[in-house]
C-alpha cells in the first residue's frame, strides 16, 4: 500500500510518529528493575495491554506502536526499532535480541516515487520464534513458529516453521 506523503493521512501519520517518539522516550527513562513500570509504559505505547510474562529492556523505539500486538511471555532485549507502519504481530513465547529492527514499511523504489509515499507490509511473527541479536526482519515476512533467526541475518522473505535461518539475506541453514 502507498500512501502520499503531503495528505491528510500523511499528515495523521506524522502525528502518530511524534506520539510514538515520546512514549518511546519515556519508556526508554524507565529503570530496569521497574518490570510492572515497563509493562504499563509499552501498553501505553501500543494502546493495548501486553501478555502476562512480558519483558523488554529500555532503550526501545518505533515510529508508530499503535500497529504492534504482543503475544504472551515476549523477551526484547535492548536497543531495538519497531517500525510499525504497516504492522507488527508477534506470538507466545518470542524472545527477540538487542539490537532487532523489525522493519514494516519503506519507500517505493522508483526514484520518482520515493519522497511521495510509504509502502507498507505487516510482519508477523508466530509461537515460539528467537530473532537473534542485530536481525532485521523487512516488510512482508513471516516467521514461522518455533524458528530462529540468526544473529545479523537480514531476513527479506517468509522463513517455514521449525527452522534455522541466516546470512544475508537469510536462508535456510536446517531444519529444527
Amino acid at each position: 500500500m502507498t500512501n502520499p506523503a503531503r495528505s491528510a493521512e500523511g499528515r495523521a501519520r506524522f502525528e502518530k510518529v511524534q506520539r510514538a517518539v515520546r512514549l518511546s522516550a519515556r519508556l526508554s527513562e524507565i529503570g530496569f528493575d521497574d518490570l510492572e513500570g515497563l509493562a504499563a509504559a509499552f501498553s501505553e505505547l501500543i494502546g493495548k495491554p501486553v501478555g502476562e510474562r512480558f519483558m523488554v529492556i529500555p532503550p526501545f523505539s518505533t515510529d508508530c506502536g499503535l500497529n504492534i500486538s504482543m503475544g504472551r511471555n515476549v523477551f526484547i532485549n535492548q536497543g531495538r526499532h519497531f517500525s510499525d507502519v504497516g504492522g507488527i504481530a508477534i506470538g507466545d513465547d518470542v524472545m527477540i535480541g538487542p539490537k532487532v529492527n523489525l522493519i514494516s514499511a519503506g519507500h517505493p523504489v522508483a526514484a520518482a516515487e520515493r519522497r511521495t509515499g510509504i509502502v507498507a507490509k505487516p510482519i508477523t511473527i508466530g509461537n515460539n520464534v528467537w530473532i537473534g541479536a542485530a536481525a532485521t526482519v523487512l516488510p512482508g515476512v513471516t516467521i514461522g513458529d518455533n524458528a530462529v533467526v540468526a544473529a545479523g541475518a537480514v531476513v527479506s522473505r517468509s522463513v517455514a516453521a521449525n527452522t534455522l535461518v541466516a546470512g544475508v539475506p537469510a536462508r535456510l541453514l536446517r531444519h529444527l
